[in-house]
This record gives structure tokens, sequence and C-alpha cells, in this order.
């Protein structure tokens, strides 16, 4: 399989898209506004026990207090080594993998005491009303191992599969971490790990969290303690491997970090990592802008004519399966088992693309024949194998109907793009202010890369005016100077909050559709 990295940056954003086979299955974006938690390292203050639900919550200096459930005081006692320590958008972090069942979990009144600070580490961001998660089974990611403090053991990923593989990195490891020093989790990309490489990042793994204990001794909590890495950092670290075609970045900042990154980390890799510099839009070139746009429709077309409709709801995501203008050419069975495989692969995509998570439950159409059922539902297991986040599906009901279940870490992409409309009440969405500006950027970008226009006025809605005066007032003069555009903003109370218009001056000739871009 071809697989890609595409890296897009500006000093406001920054956007990843992984391909495999030409076609984008993840989108992740990073904002400063936005900034991810995952990860991170607290020292934290209990606020509150409540035995009744086996939970605690912990004030990590947040908005909202984070909740700390009995099952993450505890070191998993997985049988079997745990899966690979990368959550669903490449960050570190998370309690080291899939958890077994057969474990003791403690009373959270003997455990935690009101008032007592305790190291915590958010595995999963705030989402809607709720506030973050945490663990206190602190984990620490590097390139090949994750050190466990509060662990006893070395585990392999289960995504190595050879035997003698796993047996062989087991003793190389076991043999070079201290006595007593906790637990390790040898990652997928230490197939052919070196004692030189495994020893060097055992030594800074230690050495950090000797770190972190120090200054958790010496500071009053709440306080962070240790900060997650970038996100392009992280995906360098998780998902950049020999195994990965290219990686293209549009930014001559990010494109010397990850170089500087990958001298000390794997040097093989560098001839793999390019600095795209054509005046056409990275994601342009590559037609991911179009695809981007379609992340927020419901209606997502198949092959052959059928399609699927997403709909995410506070409970769950629905997905509704519908066989369209397609009416195949053999019997009705036939036609049915192949637009429920078609749909089938799509799911397993969009959940990804979207980055869906929670409780997803798919209406595939009704079919009579229990092998054509266990086809469908073979496809959608095959093709989320692929997801870097843990998903489980259960066999297809006699409704038709799987249901399902996808690791949730963060928002959707739909939840943080995009804000509850103000003229219709929460029944549709928007985006966001800082969206549409960057929106705007991305097309002065394309206006100004074709040269075919000297001066622009841009009409937004107040709103969004505003809040390129308050929060971004150097925007305009730092584009103009990299477009070589003159521009004008000026608001209208008559556009809609997440529209804009460009206007070519002096003629006023609406130039919008000509530039516009996701």
């Amino acid at each position: 399989m071809k697989r890609e990295i595409l890296i897009s940056g500006t000093a406001r954003e920054t956007r990843v898209a992984i391909l495999e086979d030409d076609r984008l299955v993840e989108l992740l974006v990073d904002r400063p506004d936005a900034r991810r938690m995952v990860g991170d390292i607290y020292l934290g203050t209990v606020e509150a026990v409540l035995p009744g639900i086996q939970a605690a919550f912990v004030n990590i200096g947040a908005e909202k207090s984070a909740f700390l459930h009995a099952s993450d005081l505890i070191e998993a006692e997985d049988e079997d080594e745990p899966s690979d320590h990368d959550d669903d958008n490449g960050n570190g972090g998370g309690n080291g993998g899939t958890r077994s069942a057969r474990r003791r979990v403690p009373n959270v009144a003997d455990e935690l005491k009101r008032g007592e600070a305790r190291i915590v580490q958010v595995i999963k961001e705030p989402i809607g009303t709720k506030g973050p998660r945490v663990t206190a089974q602190i984990s620490l990611a590097g390139r090949f191992l994750v050190y466990m403090p509060f662990a006893s053991k070395v585990g392999v990923s289960r995504k190595i599969e050879s035997r003698d593989q796993r047996a062989k990195l087991r003793e190389l490891v076991s043999k070079l971490v201290p006595e007593n020093s906790g637990g390790w989790i040898i990652r997928t990309v230490a197939e052919d790990l070196t004692e030189q490489s495994c020893k060097r990042e055992i030594e800074h793994l230690h050495g950090l969290w000797t770190k972190i204990k120090r200054k958790a001794g010496s500071v009053r909590a709440p306080a962070l303690l240790q900060r997650e890495t970038s996100l392009t950092r992280g995906i360098i670290r998780d998902l950049f491997s020999d195994k990965v075609d290219s990686l293209l970045v549009d930014s001559k900042t990010l494109h010397n970090e990850i170089v500087q990154y990958l001298k000390q980390i794997d040097p093989d890799l560098l001839e793999r990592v390019k600095l795209y510099g054509a005046e056409t839009p990275l994601f342009d070139e590559y037609d991911i802008e179009a695809e981007i746009r379609s992340l927020f429709q419901p209606r997502v077309d198949l092959p052959t004519g059928g399609y699927i409709i997403i709909q995410p709801t506070e409970a769950l995501t629905s997905i509704d399966v519908n066989t369209g203008r397609y009416t195949g050419k053999k019997d009705p069975e036939s036609t049915i088992l192949k637009t429920n495989v078609e749909a089938a692969r799509e799911v397993a995509r969009q959940l990804r693309l979207r980055d869906i998570g929670g409780i997803i439950v798919v209406d595939f159409i009704d079919m009579e024949s229990r092998g054509n059922r266990e086809k469908v539902l073979q496809e959608l297991r095959t093709h989320l194998g692929r997801d870097r986040a843990r998903t489980k599906a259960f066999a297809v009901s006699e409704l038709g109907l799987i249901e399902m279940t996808r690791q949730r870490v963060r928002p959707s992409l739909w939840q943080s793009m995009t804000a509850e409309c103000p003229t219709c009440h929460g029944m549709g969405r928007v985006f966001r202010p800082e969206v549409v500006v960057r929106r705007m950027e991305r097309s002065l970008k394309r206006a100004g890369a074709e040269h075919k226009e000297r001066q622009l006025a841009v009409r937004l809605h107040p709103d969004v005016a505003l809040y390129l005066v308050e929060q971004e007032p150097n925007f305009l003069r730092q584009l103009e100077k990299l477009t070589g555009l003159e521009l004008e903003v000026r608001d209208d109370p008559m556009m809609r909050l997440d529209e804009f218009r460009m206007m070519a001056k002096p003629a006023g000739r609406d130039v919008t559709e000509q530039y516009a871009v996701a």
C-alpha cells in the first residue's frame, strides 16, 4: 500500500493529511487557540471523591475538573502484551493499550482523599459538557518504546506478529532496562531496533520521568509537569517509518524541525522528507481541499451510485446505507450485497477521516443471506483494522444493524471546527470565526499565487471582522507582504456568519468562487 503524509503549516494552523493509495484517510488539525491536551502530565488536586460511581474529580487547572475512574488507578493485568501505544490522532499519552477485564478495581475512597495531590495524565480531551479524562497510570512515549513508571513488565505490540521477533525484542529490552524501573512497551516501529538506539531511548525516557517527579516535588498543585510533543513531532514519532513512502511539508520552519528531529531518532528516513515549494498550495496539488469541504456534509456517495448518510447525535452517530441510483443487473440480493460492501469500506474510512468516536450504529440494507451479512461484517472489520484508534464491531443484527464503538480521545472534526448556528438555534452548524479566517487566508494565498489580481476587498460578517481586529491585528499586513496583494476588509451584516466574499477592485467583480478553498 502506498502511504504519504502531507503537512501544511502557517503561524496559526497546522494541518496534516495522511493518504493511503492516493486517498485521504486522516486529517489532523492543530491551532494555538485549541491546544491538544492528550498526553499532558499534571500535578492535580483531588476535589471530590465519589464512591457511588467509583470515580473522582481532579483539578488540573483546566476550565473543568478532570474525571479519574478507579480503573485508571491501577496497572492493567493483561495476559498478553498491550497493543501499540498510538492513540487515534498519533499523539502519545493514554493508558498503555487495551486493558484486561480480569483485574481487581480498588475502592476509590480507599485510594484517594479530597485535597491530596496526584500526578495524572490526560487520556481524553474535554468533549461537549464533559471535562478531560485522566489516568494515574503515566506513560511516556518514545520512538521505539513506551515507558510506564507504575507498571512492572516488558510488553510487545501485538502488531509485531512474528513470535521469534517478539521474543528477540523482549529479550533485548529486558536486558537493558534498569531493575525495578517500571514497565516498557515495545512499539510496532521497533521491529529493527538496535541495542544502541534502545539504550539511548531507555535513558531518555527514564531521565524524563526523573525530571517530572522532581518538578512535582517543587510546585504547588494544580500545575503542568510535562506537555506532550507538538502535532508535527508526534506524527514523525508515531507514524513516519519505512512503511511511509514520502512526507511533504510546505513550511520551511516545520521542515527544519522535522529534519532536526529525524537526525536524532532515525536519520535513514531523511531522504523521504521533501520541502514543497511550488506556488500551487500543497493541499490543492493533491486535490485534498474538496475532500475537506465534504467532511462536513452528511451525504457520502459510493462508487457505483449508492450513498451513506452520517448523522451525529448527542448519544451516538448513526450511519444509513442506501442503494441510490444503483439498481444492479442481477438479482436484488447481489445488488444489495455490493452496495453494503462498498458502504462498509467507506464507513471505516469516514470514521477515521472525521475522527468520529463513541457509539456508532450502521444501518445496512437488509440482506436475507446470513453468509452475505458475514461478508459485510468481515469487510468492515478488515478496513477498521487500518485504524489507529481502537474499534470493536459487533455482529449484524436481524434488523441489518451493526453496532460498534470507536475510541474517542478528542472531539470529532465536526465538533471542533463548527459551532451551533445562531439563526437556526442548534439545528445546524456554522464554522467558527477562526476557521472562516483560515479559509479566507487560503483563498487569498491562491489569488496571490495566480497573479491575476492586485487589489481585493474582503467582505465578512461583523463577528468575524471583530475576531480579526481583536485576535489577529497584524493579519492583513502579513498577508499583503506574503501575497503581494493590496487587501481591504469590510464588515457586512448581510453576510452569513461563516461566509466571506472577495471583490476585485476597482471594478467590484466577485472572484470568490474562482479562488475559494476549504
